[in-house]
């Protein structure tokens, strides 16, 4: 069987960025697992994987422009510290959802200041070339549930295999992840903000719009 809209991979996967720091690595743990075709990978990485077989090895190196795009200055903004009321110590490398005119965005603090936060609404990866270590481990037909759901369902879920992912657009895995902070909802300077529901992932998978 060969990789293609609506089937099943699991593989493993090492990631290095430009300069050649490993960010993450697969091989030592579990295998990701996410449905091909339903943008819950990064585009440049799902092209090369594409047709691919069980066994098949590929490196690939993804530009930012099919990955999560250039870093864009104009997503920083600085937002007041009553903003998090209720969320004690925000330290830099926090995540938080953002409540937007495009509605829910993640963000990352990058500074604290004495009364306000610096955030950045950039992907972590943004502006990144991804430098990819893949080896296909098993492909399967998604089942009709997947399918109409667009992700998968039951352990290593999600379009990044990170874990279960809900309804959401991928857990981002395959790339790196943050530091083991919660991600939290938040208003982004437009109101109160309160803690969310568990860890935020940053990685490979969910083409995040970040």
């Amino acid at each position: 069987m060969k990789i293609a809209a609506n089937t099943v991979v699991t593989m493993h996967y090492r990631l290095r960025n430009g300069e050649g720091e490993l960010i993450e690595d697969s091989f030592d743990g579990q295998p990701m697992q996410y449905m091909h075709g339903t943008n819950n990978l990064i585009p440049g990485l799902e092209v090369e994987l594409t047709d691919k077989v069980v066994g098949d090895k590929i490196s690939a190196s993804i530009a930012p422009e099919q990955a999560y795009g250039p870093y864009q200055d104009g997503l920083k903004q600085e937002v007041p510290l009553e903003a998090f009321g209720g969320i004690d110590n925000i330290v830099p490398g926090m995540r938080f959802m953002a409540e937007t005119d495009q509605g829910p965005t993640p963000v990352t603090v990058t500074e604290v200041k004495d009364d306000t936060v610096v955030v950045d609404g950039n992907h972590p990866l943004a502006g990144v070339t991804l430098n990819f270590e893949v080896e296909v481990m098993d492909i399967r037909e998604a089942t009709e549930e997947e399918i109409a759901h667009g992700h998968l369902h039951g352990a290593g879920g999600c379009g990044g295999g990170c874990g279960g992912c809900d309804e959401q657009e991928g857990c981002d895995s395959a790339v790196a992840e943050e530091p083991a902070h919660e991600e939290h909802e938040c208003c982004g300077g437009k109101g109160n903000c309160g803690e969310g529901k568990g860890p935020d992932h940053q990685c490979c998978g969910g083409h995040g719009h970040h």
